[in-house]
């Protein structure tokens, strides 16, 4: 037997984990595992990154707006760990887990996952640096704004392959479960 790399010890493991974790959580959740239901919390999932939007833009005129992320946090969190366990977590499964489809589509939501954090992640940089050469703008307000528009777009970037593939994903065969 050939002498693993660390990479390959990592992959391994990695494989295990996640199979174990996946054997694990199949039972949990069961009447949410549906399509209907998993687009909802797609849906629900899109809704509060949006309000995080609106609350981290809002901050730069009414500071006291950043108050709405305690809020928008909990919910995302109830939300986000529900999607990942109803989509059997494919956005981030190692390779070795899944079949030559599951690749394809894991990669290509991942491909516009990537994508998109390029594009929104540009808002608040350009934003800095187009109000760090403006006198009239209050430039704490703006960094503070900023930071947090870039914590919402890596939010979502994050989170858009398993929206992705929560959506597209048929409901399972249920004899696949006999």
């Amino acid at each position: 037997m050939p002498a693993q790399n660390l990479l390959e010890r990592y992959e391994a493991r990695r494989t295990r984990r996640f199979l174990d974790n996946q054997e694990r959580m199949s039972g949990w959740l069961p009447t949410w595992r549906t399509r209907a239901r998993r687009r909802l919390l797609t849906v629900i999932l899109a809704v509060v990154l949006a309000c995080m939007f609106v609350a981290t833009t809002a901050t730069y005129f009414v500071p006291l707006a950043a108050l709405a992320w305690l809020p928008l946090t909990l919910v995302f969190l109830v939300t986000w760990t529900s999607l990942q366990i109803v989509s059997s977590r494919l956005s981030d499964a190692p390779r070795h887990a899944l079949d030559e489809r599951e690749i394809s589509e894991r990669n290509s939501a991942r491909s516009i996952g990537l994508g998109v954090a390029q594009v929104l992640v540009m808002i608040p940089i350009l934003a800095l640096l187009l109000g760090s050469t403006t006198d009239s703008v209050d430039h704490q307000d703006l960094a503070y704004a900023a930071g947090g528009f870039t914590l919402a777009s890596i939010l979502f970037a994050g989170c858009l392959p398993a929206m992705i593939l929560a959506w597209i994903r048929p409901d399972d065969d249920p004899e696949d479960h006999l």
